[in-house]
């Protein structure tokens, strides 16, 4: 109800057009809704590939002599003023076409750097889905909307856009977060029957040792729970780099920080969240408050999953609040001092749109308000690598350190890693630096980048 009220009688008149870059799952997912929302107009997708983004305008409902492949902006702009739905294979001939919006989400760093930059130098707010460039050079993107007079914005529909707004919430109403985090995408099935755990249809089988880890946490445990859950569990109990990088992004935004470089993330039922995500003075595992970590839900197959969802671990300043707290719905600890408040699912480019329509009704990001340049995700080198070899995502283990600027002998953030030449030989272990990696010539990226460290660090 608030946000109808809100662009009822403070947004300004008319549509909001929006362009989007990329044509993939969660893209596509932004232009099919689109349809849906009288103010919200999509009439430009642009891909690599014009299939695709033909393809996202058919799942629109679009026929197919009602969709026109463009290869210059005067093209461009007569079909949108035909009524036609435009498909770009240069994004960048989207800058000058009348858009309110341009939605990156090509999940490529040096594209999105690229394109957020031209659209905010052509005057577009940008809604950000890619947060490979927005972990990355997010700041001074943010910076450079700012001082426009634009909106550079993480979007509802991704976890770490759907956090920032959880956390938010819970601040204004005074509560402390004591934890907030994701959930991974893909939990994990026990089997009790079968003393076992599943991924995916691959079952795992658990020694009893093991199996008895998985029985319901005993409070005052959770630190030997985790251990011994993760270790059973193997490389089903790892997280993704997405998973990293979402949760940098928020540590950057709402100034939570992660507890430990590599992130808890325990393997728990949702029930067991505010017992573990829990100071260690209150049975828990956190060394300090105000920490942001990620979960691997852990549930039976009649039960609900946790997976996709996100959720800040509370506490309040009374004894009564508490008491409210935990009488009135919220999962708390054994004590009653933590209580855990979440949302359990994030419908992608179902929800991206109120992100869209604020950026283009209210000049208002849905995201961050300050977006400080804090931590940084870093690679640690799990093979040897020669010079001359390019870094792949497998070669990295992702962990979470204070951001610093970049240099010889700095460390690297992985998305300015990733598909780069190797410059000399590097040893497993080893925290890859500036001087391994061969710069890329004229990158958007990097030089965003060092503007970054420049400016805001």
């Amino acid at each position: 109800m608030i946000y109808t009220q809100v662009f009822d009688r403070y947004g300004r008149p008319g549509v909001v057009r929006a362009g989007i870059i990329g044509a993939g799952h969660y893209a596509t997912a932004v232009v099919t809704q689109s349809e849906s929302i009288p103010r919200l107009l999509v009439p430009v997708v642009a891909d690599l590939s014009a299939e695709a983004a033909r393809q996202a305008f058919r799942r629109a409902g679009h026929a197919d002599e009602d969709i026109v492949t463009c290869e210059s902006r005067a093209e461009a702009l007569a079909a949108i003023e035909r009524g036609k739905r435009v498909v770009l294979t240069d994004a960048l001939l989207m800058m000058d076409l009348p858009l309110d919006v341009v939605v990156e989400a090509t999940g490529s760093s040096a594209a999105g750097a690229l394109h957020a930059r031209e659209a905010i130098r052509h005057g577009k707010h940008v809604a950000m889905v890619n947060k490979e460039a927005d972990v990355t050079v997010g700041p001074i993107l943010k910076h450079l909307a700012d001082q426009a007079g634009l909106v550079y914005t993480a979007v509802d529909g991704d976890q770490h856009g759907l956090l920032m707004g959880l956390v938010s919430w819970a601040r204004e109403l005074g509560l402390e977060i004591v934890c907030g985090g994701k959930a991974r995408d893909s939990g994990l099935l026990y089997d009790a029957s079968r003393g076992a755990i599943m991924q995916q249809n691959k079952l795992l089988p658990l020694a009893p040792a093991q199996a008895a880890l998985f029985a319901p946490l005993v409070p005052g445990r959770a630190a030997e729970f985790v251990r011994g859950r993760l270790e059973a569990a193997g490389r089903a109990g790892e997280l993704g780099y997405y998973d990293y990088e979402e949760l940098t992004i928020a540590a950057n935004v709402t100034g939570l920080k992660p507890d430990v470089e590599r992130l808890h993330h325990p393997l728990v039922r949702t029930v067991e969240i505010p017992e573990v995500l829990s100071p260690v003075s209150e049975g828990g595992i956190l060394q300090h408050a105000g920490a942001v970590d990620c979960v691997i839900t852990l549930c039976q197959a009649h039960e609900a999953d946790l997976g996709g969802g996100v959720f800040v671990v509370v506490t309040a300043a009374t004894e009564y609040s508490r008491y409210i707290l935990a009488t009135k719905g919220c999962i708390s600890n054994q004590s009653g001092y933590t209580s855990l408040i979440y949302r359990p699912y994030h419908l992608c480019g179902v929800e991206t749109a109120i992100s869209i329509l604020c950026a283009g009704l209210l000049s208002m990001p849905t995201g961050a308000t300050e977006y400080k340049p804090r931590f940084d995700v870093l690679g640690r080198a799990t093979k040897t690598k020669r010079a001359g070899d390019v870094w792949e995502l497998e070669d990295l283990e992702d962990l979470i350190r204070p951001a610093a600027a970049i240099g010889p002998d700095a460390p690297l953030p992985t998305q300015m890693v990733y598909g780069q030449r190797v410059a000399r030989t590097v040893r497993a272990g080893e925290l890859v630096t500036g001087a391994m990696v061969v710069e890329p010539e004229d990158s958007p990226l990097w030089a965003l980048r060092r503007e970054q460290d420049a400016l805001l660090l």
